[in-house]
Protein backbone atom coordinates (compact mmCIF):
# COMPACT_ATOMS: atom_id res chain seq x y z
CA UNK A 1 0.00 0.00 0.00
CA UNK A 2 2.51 2.21 0.80
CA UNK A 3 4.37 2.14 -2.78
CA UNK A 4 1.27 3.77 -4.13
CA UNK A 5 1.72 6.52 -6.24
CA UNK A 6 0.31 9.87 -5.31
CA UNK A 7 -3.50 10.00 -7.20
CA UNK A 8 -2.89 13.86 -7.82
CA UNK A 9 0.45 12.93 -8.98
CA UNK A 10 -0.26 10.05 -11.43
CA UNK A 11 -2.81 12.56 -13.21
CA UNK A 12 -0.20 15.87 -12.79
CA UNK A 13 -2.41 17.70 -10.82
CA UNK A 14 -2.35 19.63 -7.54
CA UNK A 15 -5.04 18.72 -4.66
CA UNK A 16 -7.33 21.50 -5.23
CA UNK A 17 -7.56 20.27 -8.88
CA UNK A 18 -11.83 20.74 -9.87
CA UNK A 19 -13.61 17.99 -11.30
CA UNK A 20 -13.30 19.73 -14.93
CA UNK A 21 -9.12 19.47 -14.40
CA UNK A 22 -9.32 16.27 -13.27
CA UNK A 23 -11.50 14.50 -16.46
CA UNK A 24 -9.12 17.10 -18.72
CA UNK A 25 -6.35 15.27 -17.18
CA UNK A 26 -7.40 11.99 -17.42
CA UNK A 27 -9.01 12.23 -20.48
CA UNK A 28 -5.14 13.30 -21.97
CA UNK A 29 -3.65 10.06 -20.36
CA UNK A 30 -5.85 7.75 -21.21
CA UNK A 31 -5.65 8.78 -24.93
CA UNK A 32 -1.68 8.48 -24.96
CA UNK A 33 -1.69 5.12 -22.97
CA UNK A 34 -4.74 3.26 -24.72
CA UNK A 35 -3.80 -0.62 -25.33
CA UNK A 36 -5.08 0.12 -28.97
CA UNK A 37 -2.49 2.80 -29.63
CA UNK A 38 0.39 0.96 -27.28
CA UNK A 39 0.31 -2.93 -28.65
CA UNK A 40 2.22 -5.17 -26.64
CA UNK A 41 3.71 -2.21 -24.60
CA UNK A 42 3.15 -3.70 -20.68
CA UNK A 43 4.36 -0.35 -19.49
CA UNK A 44 1.63 1.62 -21.34
CA UNK A 45 -1.07 -0.57 -20.15
CA UNK A 46 0.04 -0.38 -17.00
CA UNK A 47 -0.11 3.40 -16.69
CA UNK A 48 -3.04 3.03 -18.94
CA UNK A 49 -4.59 1.14 -15.57
CA UNK A 50 -2.81 3.38 -13.10
CA UNK A 51 -4.84 6.68 -14.85
CA UNK A 52 -7.95 4.91 -14.98
CA UNK A 53 -7.42 4.18 -11.13
CA UNK A 54 -7.00 7.51 -10.05
CA UNK A 55 -9.50 9.00 -12.05
CA UNK A 56 -12.49 6.80 -10.34
CA UNK A 57 -11.44 7.96 -7.21
CA UNK A 58 -11.00 11.87 -7.95
CA UNK A 59 -13.73 11.94 -9.70
CA UNK A 60 -16.04 10.88 -6.95
CA UNK A 61 -17.15 13.23 -4.53
CA UNK A 62 -16.73 10.97 -1.52
CA UNK A 63 -13.81 8.97 -2.66
CA UNK A 64 -12.01 11.59 -3.42
CA UNK A 65 -13.10 13.18 0.26
CA UNK A 66 -11.94 10.01 1.97
CA UNK A 67 -8.43 9.96 -0.05
CA UNK A 68 -7.90 13.48 0.54
CA UNK A 69 -7.89 13.07 4.22
CA UNK A 70 -6.81 9.84 4.73
CA UNK A 71 -4.50 9.02 1.71
CA UNK A 72 -4.69 5.47 0.42
CA UNK A 73 -4.70 4.20 3.58
CA UNK A 74 -8.43 5.66 3.67
CA UNK A 75 -9.45 3.07 1.02
CA UNK A 76 -8.25 0.44 3.18
CA UNK A 77 -5.97 -2.55 2.89
CA UNK A 78 -7.78 -4.19 -0.21
CA UNK A 79 -10.30 -1.52 -0.22
CA UNK A 80 -11.50 0.78 -3.38
CA UNK A 81 -9.43 2.54 -6.05
CA UNK A 82 -7.17 -0.90 -7.47
CA UNK A 83 -8.22 -3.97 -9.35
CA UNK A 84 -9.98 -2.61 -12.31
CA UNK A 85 -10.54 -4.59 -15.05
CA UNK A 86 -10.46 -3.30 -18.49
CA UNK A 87 -14.41 -3.83 -18.34
CA UNK A 88 -14.50 -1.33 -15.46
CA UNK A 89 -11.94 1.08 -17.24
CA UNK A 90 -13.97 1.50 -20.56
CA UNK A 91 -17.28 1.63 -18.43
CA UNK A 92 -16.02 5.42 -17.87
CA UNK A 93 -15.41 6.30 -21.42
CA UNK A 94 -18.59 7.30 -22.10
CA UNK A 95 -18.50 10.07 -19.00
CA UNK A 96 -15.28 11.48 -20.13
CA UNK A 97 -15.08 11.16 -24.12
CA UNK A 98 -19.16 11.71 -24.33
CA UNK A 99 -21.19 9.28 -26.16
CA UNK A 100 -18.80 9.78 -29.75
CA UNK A 101 -16.15 6.96 -27.83
CA UNK A 102 -18.66 5.35 -26.07
CA UNK A 103 -18.92 2.06 -28.22
CA UNK A 104 -16.45 2.72 -30.65
CA UNK A 105 -12.92 3.59 -28.53
CA UNK A 106 -11.48 0.15 -26.89
CA UNK A 107 -14.68 -1.47 -29.70
CA UNK A 108 -12.39 -4.66 -30.23
CA UNK A 109 -12.90 -5.86 -26.56
CA UNK A 110 -16.38 -6.64 -26.50
CA UNK A 111 -18.47 -5.01 -30.20
CA UNK A 112 -19.68 -1.93 -27.82
CA UNK A 113 -21.11 -4.36 -25.51
CA UNK A 114 -20.94 -3.06 -22.41
CA UNK A 115 -20.41 -5.03 -18.79
CA UNK A 116 -22.88 -3.86 -16.69
CA UNK A 117 -22.29 -3.13 -13.20
CA UNK A 118 -24.29 -4.53 -10.05
CA UNK A 119 -25.32 -1.92 -7.41
CA UNK A 120 -23.42 -1.16 -4.27
CA UNK A 121 -24.34 -2.37 -1.01
CA UNK A 122 -23.82 -0.14 2.13
CA UNK A 123 -23.59 -1.47 5.73
CA UNK A 124 -22.34 -0.39 9.06
CA UNK A 125 -19.82 -2.25 11.12
CA UNK A 126 -19.39 -0.86 14.88
CA UNK A 127 -15.94 -1.30 16.39
CA UNK A 128 -14.26 -0.74 19.82
CA UNK A 129 -11.13 1.27 20.24
CA UNK A 130 -9.13 -2.01 20.82
CA UNK A 131 -10.13 -3.09 17.71
CA UNK A 132 -9.52 0.30 15.91
CA UNK A 133 -5.67 0.65 17.75
CA UNK A 134 -5.06 -2.70 16.41
CA UNK A 135 -6.99 -3.29 13.15
CA UNK A 136 -9.16 -6.21 12.80
CA UNK A 137 -10.88 -8.86 10.62
CA UNK A 138 -14.65 -9.31 11.01
CA UNK A 139 -17.20 -11.20 9.18
CA UNK A 140 -20.40 -9.90 8.52
CA UNK A 141 -23.92 -11.19 7.11
CA UNK A 142 -25.39 -9.46 3.99
CA UNK A 143 -27.88 -9.91 1.98
CA UNK A 144 -27.65 -9.67 -1.45
CA UNK A 145 -28.13 -10.12 -5.45
CA UNK A 146 -26.31 -13.21 -6.69
CA UNK A 147 -26.98 -15.14 -10.04
CA UNK A 148 -29.56 -17.39 -9.62
CA UNK A 149 -28.40 -21.69 -9.78
CA UNK A 150 -29.47 -22.34 -13.60
CA UNK A 151 -29.67 -19.17 -15.23
CA UNK A 152 -28.66 -19.01 -18.75
CA UNK A 153 -28.59 -15.68 -21.07
CA UNK A 154 -28.30 -15.75 -24.64
CA UNK A 155 -27.65 -12.59 -27.20
CA UNK A 156 -29.72 -10.16 -27.53
CA UNK A 157 -31.85 -10.16 -30.30
CA UNK A 158 -32.71 -6.47 -30.16
CA UNK A 159 -29.08 -5.06 -30.37
CA UNK A 160 -27.68 -8.65 -31.67
CA UNK A 161 -25.18 -8.71 -29.33
CA UNK A 162 -23.55 -5.44 -30.07
CA UNK A 163 -25.11 -3.50 -26.95
CA UNK A 164 -25.95 -0.45 -28.92
CA UNK A 165 -28.70 0.60 -31.25
CA UNK A 166 -28.05 2.29 -34.35
CA UNK A 167 -30.20 4.75 -36.32
CA UNK A 168 -30.51 6.82 -38.79
CA UNK A 169 -31.40 10.26 -38.84
CA UNK A 170 -32.07 13.46 -41.54
CA UNK A 171 -30.38 16.45 -40.82
CA UNK A 172 -30.44 20.02 -42.73
CA UNK A 173 -26.53 19.08 -43.18
CA UNK A 174 -27.69 15.55 -44.14
CA UNK A 175 -28.18 12.08 -42.90
CA UNK A 176 -26.35 11.38 -39.51
CA UNK A 177 -25.69 8.47 -37.91
CA UNK A 178 -26.71 7.79 -33.78
CA UNK A 179 -25.99 5.24 -31.54
CA UNK A 180 -27.32 4.71 -28.19
CA UNK A 181 -27.27 1.53 -25.79
CA UNK A 182 -29.71 -1.04 -26.37
CA UNK A 183 -32.85 -0.28 -23.99
CA UNK A 184 -33.34 -4.54 -24.02
CA UNK A 185 -30.24 -5.45 -22.84
CA UNK A 186 -29.25 -2.13 -20.86
CA UNK A 187 -25.89 -1.96 -23.48
CA UNK A 188 -25.36 -5.66 -21.93
CA UNK A 189 -25.63 -7.74 -25.42
CA UNK A 190 -27.35 -10.26 -23.19
CA UNK A 191 -30.63 -11.46 -22.60
CA UNK A 192 -32.54 -13.76 -20.59
CA UNK A 193 -32.47 -17.13 -21.80
CA UNK A 194 -33.58 -19.55 -19.02
CA UNK A 195 -34.85 -17.92 -15.70
CA UNK A 196 -35.05 -20.53 -13.10
CA UNK A 197 -38.38 -20.17 -10.46
CA UNK A 198 -37.88 -16.82 -8.41
CA UNK A 199 -35.79 -15.35 -10.38
CA UNK A 200 -36.34 -11.43 -10.98
CA UNK A 201 -36.06 -10.40 -14.82
CA UNK A 202 -32.17 -9.85 -14.90
CA UNK A 203 -31.85 -13.56 -14.01
CA UNK A 204 -30.98 -12.07 -9.94
CA UNK A 205 -32.30 -13.61 -6.71
CA UNK A 206 -31.32 -12.15 -3.12
CA UNK A 207 -28.96 -14.61 -1.20
CA UNK A 208 -26.93 -14.06 2.39
CA UNK A 209 -23.45 -14.10 2.14
CA UNK A 210 -20.63 -14.29 4.86
CA UNK A 211 -18.06 -11.87 3.80
CA UNK A 212 -14.73 -11.35 5.97
CA UNK A 213 -13.93 -7.86 6.09
CA UNK A 214 -10.28 -6.55 7.19
CA UNK A 215 -10.42 -3.33 8.89
CA UNK A 216 -7.05 -1.34 9.26
CA UNK A 217 -5.83 0.31 12.05
CA UNK A 218 -6.81 3.83 12.98
CA UNK A 219 -9.89 4.28 11.42
CA UNK A 220 -12.23 6.73 11.98
CA UNK A 221 -16.00 7.63 12.92
CA UNK A 222 -18.11 7.93 9.60
CA UNK A 223 -15.13 6.88 7.53
CA UNK A 224 -16.39 4.70 5.04
CA UNK A 225 -14.09 1.96 3.25
CA UNK A 226 -15.72 0.24 -0.30
CA UNK A 227 -14.78 -3.60 -0.91
CA UNK A 228 -14.50 -4.26 -3.98
CA UNK A 229 -16.97 -6.50 -6.01
CA UNK A 230 -18.82 -7.61 -2.80
CA UNK A 231 -21.93 -5.99 -3.96
CA UNK A 232 -25.05 -6.58 -5.54
CA UNK A 233 -24.05 -8.88 -8.82
CA UNK A 234 -24.31 -6.91 -11.82
CA UNK A 235 -27.80 -7.85 -14.48
CA UNK A 236 -27.00 -10.23 -17.36
CA UNK A 237 -23.82 -12.04 -16.08
CA UNK A 238 -22.35 -8.34 -15.11
CA UNK A 239 -19.42 -7.51 -12.71
CA UNK A 240 -20.85 -7.16 -9.18
CA UNK A 241 -21.16 -3.77 -7.12
CA UNK A 242 -19.06 -2.70 -4.37
CA UNK A 243 -19.72 -3.13 -0.73
CA UNK A 244 -19.24 0.23 0.90
CA UNK A 245 -18.59 -0.34 5.08
CA UNK A 246 -19.39 2.66 7.18
CA UNK A 247 -17.52 2.51 10.19
CA UNK A 248 -19.34 3.07 14.14
CA UNK A 249 -17.30 3.69 17.21
CA UNK A 250 -18.71 2.46 20.34
CA UNK A 251 -17.80 4.44 22.95
CA UNK A 252 -15.19 3.15 25.48
CA UNK A 253 -16.29 2.69 29.16
CA UNK A 254 -12.83 4.82 30.12
CA UNK A 255 -11.22 6.37 27.80
CA UNK A 256 -12.14 9.22 25.21
CA UNK A 257 -10.77 9.74 21.54
CA UNK A 258 -9.27 12.78 20.26
CA UNK A 259 -8.26 11.90 16.64
CA UNK A 260 -4.83 9.81 17.32
CA UNK A 261 -4.46 10.59 21.22
CA UNK A 262 -6.92 8.79 23.71
CA UNK A 263 -7.37 10.42 27.29
CA UNK A 264 -8.51 9.17 30.29
CA UNK A 265 -9.54 10.93 34.17
CA UNK A 266 -7.52 9.38 36.82
CA UNK A 267 -9.02 9.97 40.54
CA UNK A 268 -6.41 9.98 43.08
CA UNK A 269 -6.95 10.58 47.22
CA UNK A 270 -5.76 13.45 48.99
CA UNK A 271 -3.43 11.71 50.47
CA UNK A 272 -2.06 9.73 47.56
CA UNK A 273 -1.82 13.46 45.67
CA UNK A 274 0.04 15.02 48.94
CA UNK A 275 2.74 11.62 49.82
CA UNK A 276 3.04 10.62 46.16
CA UNK A 277 1.88 7.33 44.76
CA UNK A 278 1.96 4.68 41.59
CA UNK A 279 -1.80 3.78 40.81
CA UNK A 280 -2.98 1.77 37.78
CA UNK A 281 -4.74 2.70 34.12
CA UNK A 282 -6.36 1.50 31.26
CA UNK A 283 -4.46 1.70 28.23
CA UNK A 284 -5.60 -0.14 24.82
CA UNK A 285 -2.92 -2.68 25.21
CA UNK A 286 -4.14 -3.31 28.92
CA UNK A 287 -3.29 -1.93 31.93
CA UNK A 288 -0.08 0.08 32.95
CA UNK A 289 1.47 1.83 36.29
CA UNK A 290 2.40 5.28 36.65
CA UNK A 291 3.54 7.45 39.04
CA UNK A 292 2.06 10.05 41.22
CA UNK A 293 4.41 12.40 42.42
CA UNK A 294 4.12 13.90 45.58
CA UNK A 295 2.52 17.17 46.04
CA UNK A 296 0.69 16.48 42.50
CA UNK A 297 -2.01 19.31 42.27
CA UNK A 298 -5.42 18.59 40.84
CA UNK A 299 -5.86 19.03 36.68
CA UNK A 300 -2.39 17.60 36.23
CA UNK A 301 -1.75 16.04 32.72
CA UNK A 302 0.33 12.76 32.38
CA UNK A 303 1.85 12.29 28.79
CA UNK A 304 2.01 8.29 27.88
CA UNK A 305 3.60 8.73 24.64
CA UNK A 306 2.59 6.02 22.03
CA UNK A 307 -0.27 5.02 24.12
CA UNK A 308 -2.84 6.22 21.72
CA UNK A 309 -4.42 4.83 18.93
CA UNK A 310 -2.60 4.41 15.26
CA UNK A 311 -2.56 7.27 11.96
CA UNK A 312 -4.40 5.37 9.77
CA UNK A 313 -2.00 6.51 6.96
CA UNK A 314 0.71 5.42 9.42
CA UNK A 315 2.57 7.97 10.81
CA UNK A 316 3.47 6.82 13.77
CA UNK A 317 0.79 6.61 16.77
CA UNK A 318 -1.13 8.88 18.89
CA UNK A 319 -0.55 9.47 23.17
CA UNK A 320 -2.83 8.99 26.00
CA UNK A 321 -2.92 11.37 28.39
CA UNK A 322 -3.85 10.67 31.86
CA UNK A 323 -5.45 14.08 33.52
CA UNK A 324 -5.33 13.97 37.25
CA UNK A 325 -8.46 14.86 39.67
CA UNK A 326 -7.54 14.84 43.28
CA UNK A 327 -10.89 13.43 45.03
CA UNK A 328 -11.69 15.36 48.14
CA UNK A 329 -14.41 13.32 50.76
CA UNK A 330 -17.67 14.76 51.23
CA UNK A 331 -17.80 13.59 54.67
CA UNK A 332 -15.29 12.97 57.71
CA UNK A 333 -15.66 12.12 61.15
CA UNK A 334 -15.00 14.14 64.25
CA UNK A 335 -11.80 12.47 64.81
CA UNK A 336 -10.53 13.06 60.85
CA UNK A 337 -11.78 16.82 61.20
CA UNK A 338 -9.87 17.22 64.75
CA UNK A 339 -6.40 16.22 62.63
CA UNK A 340 -7.32 17.96 59.50
CA UNK A 341 -7.71 21.17 61.47
CA UNK A 342 -4.46 21.07 63.27
CA UNK A 343 -2.85 20.50 59.81
CA UNK A 344 -5.04 23.37 58.57
CA UNK A 345 -2.84 26.05 60.41
CA UNK A 346 0.28 24.39 59.26
CA UNK A 347 2.19 26.81 57.02
CA UNK A 348 2.67 23.96 54.51
CA UNK A 349 -1.00 23.74 54.54
CA UNK A 350 -1.73 27.34 53.28
CA UNK A 351 -1.45 27.73 49.61
CA UNK A 352 1.29 29.91 48.45
CA UNK A 353 0.24 32.75 45.16
CA UNK A 354 3.29 31.78 43.44
CA UNK A 355 2.96 27.77 43.61
CA UNK A 356 0.15 27.76 41.43
CA UNK A 357 -0.12 24.99 39.21
CA UNK A 358 0.18 25.52 35.70
CA UNK A 359 -3.76 25.46 33.94
CA UNK A 360 -5.08 22.77 31.30
CA UNK A 361 -4.18 24.65 28.43
CA UNK A 362 -1.18 25.80 29.22
CA UNK A 363 0.03 22.26 30.15
CA UNK A 364 -1.04 20.87 27.07
CA UNK A 365 0.92 23.68 25.17
CA UNK A 366 3.71 22.25 26.80
CA UNK A 367 3.80 19.13 26.28
CA UNK A 368 3.37 19.68 22.38
CA UNK A 369 6.05 22.41 22.13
Amino acid sequence: MSQKRDYYEILGLSKGASETEIKKAYRKLALKYHPDKNPDDASAEDKFKEAAEAYEILSNADKKSRYDQYGHAGMGQGFGGGGMNMDDIFSQFGDVFGGAFGGSFGGSRGGGARVVKGSNLRVKMKLTLEDIANGVKKKIKVNKLVNADGVTFKTCSNCKGTGRITRMAQTFIGAMQTQSACNVCQGAGKMIDKRPSGADQNGLVRKEEVIEIEIPAGVEEGMQLSVRGKGNAGPFNGVPGDLMVVIEEVDHAELKRDGDNVHYEAVVSFMDAVLGESIEIPTLSGKVKIKIDAGTQSGKVLRLRGKGLPNVQGYGAGDLFAHINVWTPTKISKEEKSIIENLKKSENFIPKEGDKDKGFFTQMRDMFS
